[in-house]
């Protein structure tokens, strides 16, 4: 098995740090911050201060306009219309968010959301066939439809009206060198990522599309698009957290002013789920959305129906929203002790191979939802892209997580002759093929694969090389000032060396977390924090230092043991005391 190493590099990013802290009144090492993140001088005080009103007008999307108008007329004209979006927390979110609004202004419409396991990935035929035997005469999608060709042909062949609004990438085919690009056959497709789109910022998710689309059809409607962001822009922050966006441009005024609205928001159901998961009046950040929240949605998607998830959104009983909060809860909690056992499987199956550049696993009883999981922790322990492949109802079915430098949408359009079905981003992807053609797949994915060595290796890299002993309490509270912390807007890295570790403890219900105490100078002490494999980091100082060094550390003696740590600096409150302290990434 592959043990996974990292290379410490120091960002290089140059500028007058000095001229921009007093410029901006901030500490020069904020400012190397906001030179590392790629902010432009020009854009550094909106990033500071972040402007709720900091966005493009959506209008400037293509078919936006056209899609607009699609839906007045509809609505005028009483035209029965169906959202159709998807399993995960997008497409979840986005579903709420195109029939609340449609509701609002009075249209006839319902709702339709895939089943994972019966019906896969976005909309497909039977769902066209379930909407044309209800008397639907306008399908609209959200988070999906971009690939979806054949059904949407079958709707315009039972004489509906279709509105494409998504996010993911646009399909192509190769005619040589050059790529064909096939939209959907619909009466509007909005997508940020179509070749002929004028929109100046592409990154969005489809909860993102479909708030846009709400503000516009709000302001064509009679309402004003002010009226779409009291509704919906904790959804559509809630969205891009889970879908991974990057928190730069236009996202970053989005999560920042909708993580403030969420912590109160009106909504009756996401208030229970803050409840269930104990967040009730706390500040919220993206982690508690990405990791405690948004899993909790996209466990319905996965053991049971999103529908569920989409169903707390909808209702308005607080006691009924308290229930289905917390079957929500208990569904995450089902999947986390599944993930579990996957990872064993996953895990044995690759035990004793050499790993190659590109990992296949294929574990026929893996549940079908757990596949990407699966994937994102193997790809975080061996650092690769990894597809997890597992049986569906008459093929075989996976997920599959990418590293940078690694196009996983792209690689796979080189094999597409192998697929049943896919789709997905350059990070991410999802597909079905047939039982025979996996070692097929395996082996053609890999020949095609042009990864050096040095691109398999992860890169920790290091906004500034701080002594512990510079942090201060004003200079955390700004730096905290920076989030939320994301993609492209990681969270800061920071570094120092020839620590001396006074002390080594255990710490934690099973004592797997380590509490560090470094000597910085001065009779001075800096508490650092490890919250993950404590065992390993003990293996691993007892290697280098030796037994009698690292018990004496344990002693609270330590004089021997010097180390290296990456590290964030942060505030520890303990019986309203405050007092620094470091969470520490990776060590030396």
């Amino acid at each position: 098995m592959i043990e996974k190493k990292t290379n410490w590099v120091v960002a290089a990013k140059r500028a007058d740090f000095k001229q921009l802290s007093e410029r901006l009144s901030i500490d020069p090492v904020t400012a190397r911050l906001l030179v590392n993140r790629g902010v432009a001088e020009d854009d550094m005080e909106a990033f500071l201060h972040p402007k709720a009103e900091d966005k493009y007008d959506p209008i400037l999307m293509k078919d936006m306009a056209a899609a607009v108008e699609i839906l007045v007329d509809a609505v005028k004209r009483e035209i029965p219309i169906r959202v159709i979006g998807d399993y995960d927390v997008d497409g979840i979110f986005s579903t709420y968010i195109l029939v609340s609004a449609l509701k609002k202004c009075g249209a006839n419409v319902d709702y339709d959301i895939p089943h994972r396991i019966h019906d896969g990935y976005g909309v497909n035929e039977q769902m066209i066939e379930r909407a044309h035997e209800s008397g639907i005469g306008l399908i609209m999608t959200c988070d999906n439809g971009i690939a979806a060709r054949e059904a949407l042909s079958l709707a315009k062949d039972y004489g509906m009206t279709v509105v494409v609004t998504d996010h993911h990438e646009i399909p192509f085919e190769l005619e040589g060198d050059d790529k064909v690009y096939k939209l959907p056959p619909a009466d509007a497709v909005v997508d940020p990522h179509r070749v002929d789109d004028d929109y100046p910022f592409a990154g969005i998710c489809g909860a993102q599309v479909a708030y846009k689309f709400a503000a516009v059809f709000y302001e064509r409607m009679g309402l004003s698009r002010q009226e779409a962001t009291s509704d919906f822009m904790e959804m559509a922050a809630f969205a891009a957290i889970c879908d991974i966006m990057e928190f730069r441009d236009e996202n970053r005024s989005l999560v920042y002013h909708g993580l403030k609205k969420l912590s109160r928001t009106e909504n009756v159901g996401l208030s229970a789920l803050l409840k269930r998961c104990d967040l009730w009046g706390e500040a919220l950040d993206a982690f508690h959305v990405g990791f405690r929240l948004g899993p909790c949605f996209n466990a319905s998607g996965r053991l049971d129906s999103a529908l569920m998830g989409l169903e707390l959104l909808f209702e308005e009983d607080e006691t009924k929203a308290l229930a289905l909060a917390d079957s929500l809860f208990s569904l995450n909690e089902q999947r986390k002790v599944l993930t579990e056992k996957g990872m064993e499987m996953a895990l044995g199956a690759l035990e004793g191979q050499e790993i190659p550049q590109v990992m296949v696993v294929y574990i026929p009883k893996l549940h079908e939802s757990l596949c990407g999981i699966v994937a994102g922790r193997l790809k975080e322990k061996l650092y690769r892209p990894v597809f997890v492949l597992c049986d569906g109802e008459g093929v075989v079915k996976g997920s599959g997580r990418s590293i940078p430098g690694y196009s996983m949408f792209e690689e796979m359009q080189k094999v597409d002759d192998l697929f049943v079905k896919y789709g997905g981003h350059p990070m991410a992807a999802g597909l079905s093929l047939k039982p025979e053609v996996v070692d097929e797949f395996r082996k053609r994915i890999n020949e095609n694969c042009t990864l050096t060595e040095d691109e398999l290796v992860p890169k920790v890299v290091i906004d500034v090389p701080m002594p512990l002993s510079y942090i201060s309490m004003d200079l955390v509270r700004q730096i905290d000032s920076l989030a939320p912390f994301g993609n492209g807007n990681e969270k800061p890295v920071f570094a120092d060396k020839d620590l001396r570790l006074v002390r080594i403890t255990p710490m934690g219900k099973e004592k797997q977390h380590r509490r560090l105490s470094f000597d910085i100078g001065g009779g001075r002490k800096m508490e650092g924090v490890f919250f993950r494999e404590g065992e390993q980091m003990d293996e691993y100082l007892i290697s280098k230092f030796g037994q009698e060094a690292f018990d004496a550390a344990l002693m609270g003696r330590g004089e021997q043991i010097i180390m290296q740590i990456v590290y964030y600096p942060s505030i520890n409150c303990y019986n309203g005391r405050e007092s620094l302290q470091v969470l520490i990434d990776d060590y030396r």
